[in-house]
């Protein structure tokens, strides 16, 4: 028997409660303080991404935890996600203009 495939998410999965990445499922703390205290801790090791161990991968990360709890966070991220969502669907212009026909021109 195969499973389905996961549906590529990125946020906190309301019916597991874990953060969802892509196929990536990572458990999160059920309190509110709990989330609000990692996302928090997250972007500061994020900022300081220049050292060892600690990126700047954890900056979105950092978002994404927040984003669950800070109606705030929550907004820019959905509109960072629709953002990226239309900017991936619209063709690119250089490709568009080279793609014409010499009549066209």
């Amino acid at each position: 028997m195969v499973s389905a495939p996961h549906k590529r998410h990125f946020g906190i999965d309301p019916r597991s409660g874990k953060l969802a990445l892509g196929t990536w499922r990572i458990p999160m703390p059920k309190s509110r303080a709990g989330r609000i205290g990692l996302g928090s801790a997250l972007m500061v090791g994020g900022t300081l991404g220049f050292l060892p161990v600690l990126g700047f991968w954890m900056l979105p990360l950092g978002f994404v935890v927040l984003s669950n709890d800070i109606s705030f966070i929550r907004r820019r991220r959905r509109r960072m996600v629709i953002w990226w969502s239309r900017r991936k669907r619209r063709p690119d212009a250089k490709t568009a203009s080279e793609t014409r026909q010499p009549s066209d021109r």
